[in-house]
């Protein structure tokens, strides 16, 4: 069975609707291919074990009365407080969870006042939180929550946290990469398959497949002529690249894969 992947970049992921319309029913195994730009093309590269981390959105605001910059003791220093955000809840999360689960709490955006001797009311910050770990990432959210609070506690100002939930680390089945380091090296030469040392920081949908049946998702390198090895620009940068010719290895891999597990 082909099931193609809708809305996999949007939270939660479409591959709950493909489940719940009934993608997976009598599905035994699946498999799912990457292209990866940064990798030499025709390679395969795959892991045992969590392969992609869990990925949630994390927005922060903060208000408070506003004030002048030269008062900031009559006030909630809203600027103050929320930089401490930014630096303590990261390392709280650390302290707080298990290092061993690959956690990672990183902000991509921060909006705060509009005058340099004016305190704002409002204020904001937004990020990511990652994990290799599905019990951690379970916990995550209200530990989130709760420590936001504790650090904005002594500044005189209010958190509002939306915690939206992402998709789960997508762990693949020992038995399935086994399969697939196998067909591949049949069809494109042992020195084609990779056994990846690390997992990938990004988060993908189909570990929601992988939470139904067993399986795996590989990556299959598509690193055009004249990349500079190693500095090849990934996915989701503006000048990724692509080489086409890994489409028939590709839907070669999947189809044998298929046809060996019937």
């Amino acid at each position: 069975r082909l099931i193609f992947q809708p809305a996999e970049e949007v939270n939660p992921g479409g591959a709950l609707t493909v489940i719940a319309n009934g993608g997976l029913d009598d599905v035994e195994r699946a498999y799912a291919l990457h292209c990866d730009p940064a990798r030499d093309v025709g390679v395969i590269g795959v892991r045992g074990g969590p392969i992609t981390s869990a990925s949630d959105s994390i927005l922060v605001r903060l208000d408070g009365p506003g004030g002048h910059t030269s008062r900031p003791h009559v006030t909630g220093d809203l600027v103050f407080a929320l930089a401490q955000v930014v630096t303590q809840v990261p390392a709280i999360l650390s302290r707080r969870l298990d290092p061993r689960a690959g956690i990672a709490m990183v902000w991509g955006r921060i909006r705060a006042g509009g005058a340099p001797n004016a305190i704002p009311r409002f204020g904001e910050v937004a990020g990511t939180f990652r994990c290799l770990d599905t019990a951690v990432w379970a916990r995550a959210g209200s530990l989130i929550t709760d420590a936001v609070h504790e650090v904005v506690a002594p500044y005189g100002v209010r958190a509002e946290v939306t915690h939206t939930r992402g998709v789960p680390p997508t762990v693949n089945d020992a038995d399935a990469v086994d399969r697939a380091m196998s067909v591949a090296a049949e069809l494109f030469g042992a020195k084609a398959c990779v056994r990846m040392p690390q997992p990938i920081a990004g988060s993908e949908d189909f570990s929601r497949i992988l939470a139904q049946v067993p399986g795996a998702m590989v990556f299959l390198g598509a690193m055009v002529d004249g990349a500079a090895p190693g500095r090849a620009p990934g996915n989701h940068s503006p000048q990724a690249r692509f080489d086409d010719r890994v489409l028939p290895d590709g839907a070669a891999l999947l189809a044998e894969l298929a046809l060996r597990s019937a």
